[in-house]
C-alpha cells in the first residue's frame, strides 16, 4: 500500500507523522512523497489558532482535489476538537482523535506493528525524506498546565510519558538509520516523567541517553521555565547537548502573565535565563510571545516589550491571541482590535529579526561544528550547502562537496541579511 503523510503545526506532529512513517515502512508499505501515487492519506492536523483550523481544513482539501482516489484519515489537535467538521469534508473516510493516534497505523492498516527492522525503515528514510538529518522524537503527549489561551490541553489531555527504555529504543533506531541529531519534544517537554512519578524525569531521560547511546547531538524542544531547576544546565557538561534553549515566555507583563494562568514572572524567569547564560554563555535562549492577550493595554504591552528587551533573546517566535472555544482566555473581557494585535506584532517581529541577526554576528569570526543538512542548490563553484550550528545559528557555504548529513567545522563570515543566515567557509580535516 502507498501513504503519502501530510502534517500542519508544531514538532511534535512532525515528530508522530515521521513515527507513523518508520511503523509503515517496518510494516512493508511505501511512503510517497507524490500525493497522486498514494492509496491512503494521512493528515495531522493543528488547532492551536484560528489560520491553523483553516489551514488543516484547506490540506485535506488539497489532498483531494489532488488526488480523489484515494482514502483520507485525518488526525490531531483539530480532529479531537471538531471531528463532525472534518467528516463533512471530501475524501475523508476516517477521524482519529489524539488519544487513538499512537495506534493509527495498526488501525489504518490493520497489522500489527513488528519490531522495527532496520533495512525497510532505512529504505523509507532514503526514499522519502532525502536523507534527513534530524529526527524528531515524541517523549512525552499531554498538558496539566491550565494557562488560560491554550486549547492544546483540551486537545490533547492530560500528560502522559514514554518510558525511558521506549525512548531509547527509537533513538537508537534512528541512529542506525544514520540520523546525526535527534530532538526531544512533547505537548509540555518538562514534564516527562511526572507521571511515572518522577519529577526530575526529563533529566535523568537525557542523562540515560547520553549514557547508553552514542547519539552525536541532542537537541531540546521548547522547555516551559518553570520546569527547570539550576541542576538541569549541568547537562551541557556533556558537549552532546546543543546550546540551544527555548523557553516560552508569552508576556512580559506580570500583570498580563497572570490573567494567561503562566507560573512565572519577570523575576523568576530573569532569574532562570541568568542562571543559563552562567553555566553557558553562549546558550542560544529563544522565546515566544504572544500579543493581543485580552485586556493587554497599550502600557501592559509597552511593559513586556521593554522586558523582552531587557532579556536579548537570540530570537521570538510571535504570535497574535486567538479566541479559541473552550478557553478561560475566550471568555474574558477586553479584547484587543485586530488592527492593534497587528501593529504590535510588527513591532515584535522586526525587533525578533534584528535580535537574530545581532545574535549571529557574535560568532562572526569563530569556527563552529555545523551539522549540514540540505543542499539548496547548485553554482559554478560548488554546492550550496545550509546547516545548522549546536547554538542553532543557520549557516550557508559553497564547497565543491555535499555536505549533507555530516557535522563539519566551519568559519563563520558575515551575517546575510536577505537570507537570515551567517556566510561560513567548511573546514575539513
Amino acid at each position: 500500500m502507498n501513504v503519502h503523510l501530510r502534517m500542519l503545526g508544531c514538532r511534535l506532529n512532525q515528530a508522530e507523522i515521521e513515527r507513523m512513517g518508520r511503523q509503515l515502512a517496518a510494516q512493508g508499505h511505501t511512503v510517497v512523497d507524490d500525493v497522486t501515487q498514494a492509496d491512503q492519506i494521512i493528515v495531522n492536523t493543528c488547532a492551536v489558532t484560528h489560520d491553523a483550523v483553516r489551514g488543516s481544513r484547506k490540506l485535506v482539501r488539497q489532498m483531494h482535489r489532488t488526488n480523489d482516489s484515494a482514502a483520507i484519515t485525518v488526525t490531531g489537535c483539530y480532529a479531537q476538537l471538531e471531528p463532525e467538521a472534518l467528516r463533512t469534508l471530501p475524501g475523508v473516510t476516517r477521524v482519529v482523535d489524539n488519544q487513538e493516534k499512537d495506534r493509527l497505523v495498526e488501525t489504518l492498516t490493520g497489522q500489527p506493528l513488528p519490531d522495527y527492522d532496520i533495512e525497510p525503515v532505512s529504505r523509507h528514510l532514503r526514499a522519502v525524506s532525502g536523507g534527513r538529518t534530524r529526527a524528531f522524537v515524541k517523549v512525552q503527549d499531554g498538558c496539566d498546565n491550565a494557562c488560560t489561551f491554550c486549547v492544546t490541553t483540551v486537545a490533547r489531555g492530560a500528560g502522559r510519558s514514554r518510558t525511558v527504555a521506549d525512548v531509547l529504543d527509537e533513538i537508537r533506531l534512528l541512529l542506525a538509520m544514520g540520523y546525526q541529531e535527534v530532538v526531544l519534544t512533547g505537548v509540555h517537554l518538562g514534564s516527562y516523567g511526572h507521571d511515572l512519578g518522577d519529577a526530575q524525569g526529563l533529566l535523568h531521560l537525557v542523562q540515560a541517553i547520553f549514557a547508553e547511546t552514542d547519539v552525536p547531538r541532542l537537541r531540546l524542544s521548547s522547555l516551559e521555565p518553570w520546569d527547570l531547576t539550576p541542576e538541569f544546565f549541568d547537562l551541557w557538561q556533556d558537549p552532546r547537548l546543543c546550546r540551544h534553549l527555548h523557553l516560552p515566555l508569552q508576556s512580559g507583563c506580570d500583570a498580563t502573565l497572570r490573567r494567561m494562568a503562566r507560573r512565572t514572572n519577570q523575576a523568576q524567569f530573569s532569574a532562570l535565563v541568568q542562571e543559563a547564560r552562567q553555566r553557558s554563555p553562549e546558550v542560544c535562549i529563544t522565546t515566544d510571545v504572544i500579543v493581543g492577550f485580552p485586556g493587554e493595554t497599550d502600557e501592559e504591552f509597552e511593559t513586556s516589550f521593554a522586558f523582552i528587551e531587557s532579556m536579548d533573546f537570540a530570537g521570538l517566535h510571535v504570535f497574535r491571541y486567538s479566541k479559541r472555544p473552550g478557553t478561560a482566555a475566550a471568555r474574558m473581557r477586553g479584547h484587543v482590535a485586530e488592527a492593534v494585535s497587528r501593529e504590535r506584532s510588527t513591532r515584535l517581529m522586526a525587533y525578533a529579526d534584528a535580535q537574530a541577526r545581532r545574535y549571529a554576528e557574535r560568532f562572526a569570526g569563530q569556527a563552529l561544528d555545523v551539522l549540514w543538512e540540505q543542499v539548496a542548490g547548485a553554482t559554478e563553484r560548488g554546492f550550496v550547502n545550509i546547516g545548522y550550528t549546536d547554538n542553532y545559528i543557520r549557516v550557508r557555504c559553497i564547497h565543491p562537496r555535499a555536505l549533507t548529513n555530516h557535522i563539519i567545522r566551519a568559519q563563520l563570515d558575515a551575517y546575510d541579511v536577505e537570507r537570515q543566515q551567517m556566510r561560513g567557509i567548511a573546514i575539513l580535516d
